[in-house]
């Protein structure tokens, strides 16, 4: 069974690739997505391939090798960059190979022993220098925004999950139905996110996982946001209830389900599609917020958010820590946001759609 896309959705991607500023900055997004999930071959700590005594070993997606591994009397995990040296000194056969920047972004790194901010270094490899307490920033920069990224999909889908089926089923069916969400929407709308936000975060133990914790804010983040979405699919959904096609899917016994998922849904794609950049968008922006004001990402996990803050409070003597968060910031929004304007215009359903 093969997958073919109707002609009207066809004309539609035709466009978006006509839209040349749209369309090569969703290219750039997808090539940043596709060398973040490789990022460990790119930003860490751990060497790519290790030649020792004739043996090969690859750290970055291996085992966790001690330092006695390798002829250091640790046994802790080595430090990569200190046996790169080591093999430089002796000369010998030995060798390996370093990601391009070799820290990991929880990683405090400083040449004077005092972990302060130091200025973008070539011959350290900080290419954008370190923050307060000495850590990569490129790194941090390069994982808060892998990060950023995911978390921003993770909320995208869970909206549109909630958002669409709530606001199908609402306007489908219609009547009591219709009518008890619509004043549950309205109160659960005024509910203030920032304060919820504070109050569940005060009373999560710090026993919790980071991961845990990371799951924990982007549920609270979903349950206040999903219900501006499902307002846009009810109006779509009366209005599509209403075409001859759904009056002779039921004609033929087509179930309220099979007609909402097989038939409505279909016809509502570019609602959906439209405002899936902006919704990214807005998790961006919303996770960064929070970071800046401490109630976002866990500690110590690399975010946008925590370097701006980082940055605001060291704007004179460390000035390159802000620049490059608010670049890095500026880059992503401005490349989802010129994707977001392309969908909306190629997608127009004015330019291909006549109403009779």
């Amino acid at each position: 069974m093969s997958f073919k896309l109707n002609p009207i959705t066809l004309k539609k991607l035709r466009r978006f690739r006509e839209i040349k500023r749209g369309y090569y900055s969703f290219l750039l997004l997808m090539g940043i997505l596709l060398l973040s999930l490789v990022g460990e071959l790119l930003v860490s700590n751990r060497a790519l391939i290790v030649s020792y005594e004739g043996q090969l070993y690859f750290p970055t997606y291996g085992a966790f090798h001690p330092g006695t591994d390798f002829g250091f009397n640790y046994g802790y995990e080595t430090n990569y960059r200190d046996l790169k040296e080591r093999f430089e000194q002796e000369g010998s056969d030995n060798w390996l190979l370093m990601p391009p920047v070799p820290y990991s972004p929880n990683e405090n790194h400083t040449v004077t022993g005092i972990y302060r901010a130091d200025a973008p270094s070539a011959e350290f490899k900080h290419y954008l220098g370190t923050d307060t307490t000495s850590r990569d920033i490129l790194a941090r920069l390069f994982y808060g925004t892998r990060i950023a990224l995911f978390f921003s999909l993770g909320f995208l889908a869970a909206v549109y999950a909630i958002g669409i089926s709530i606001g199908s089923i609402m306007g489908y069916l219609g009547g009591w139905f219709d009518l008890l969400f619509q004043r549950v929407i309205e109160i659960w709308s005024n509910i203030p996110f920032l304060y919820m936000v504070i109050i569940i975060f005060s009373v999560i133990p710090s026993t919790f996982s980071i991961s845990t914790r990371i799951a924990i804010l982007l549920a609270v983040m979903v349950m206040f946001s999903w219900t501006s979405m499902t307002y846009y699919m009810r109006t779509e959904t009366y209005k599509q209830k209403a075409r001859d096609y759904v009056a002779s899917a039921r004609i033929i016994g087509a179930s309220n389900t099979r007609i909402i998922f097989h038939h409505v849904l279909p016809n509502t794609l570019a609602t959906m599609v439209t405002f899936a950049p902006f919704t990214i968008v807005s998790a961006i922006t919303a996770i960064t917020a929070l970071d800046f004001l401490g109630f976002g990402l866990p500690p110590p996990t690399p975010s946008l958010g925590e370097l701006l803050k980082q940055g605001t409070e060291n704007l004179r003597t460390a000035p390159w820590i802000v620049m490059s968060a608010f670049g890095t910031l500026v880059v992503l929004l401005t490349l989802v946001t010129f994707i977001g304007e392309a969908v909306r215009e190629s997608f127009d359903p004015k330019k291909f759609t006549v109403y009779k």
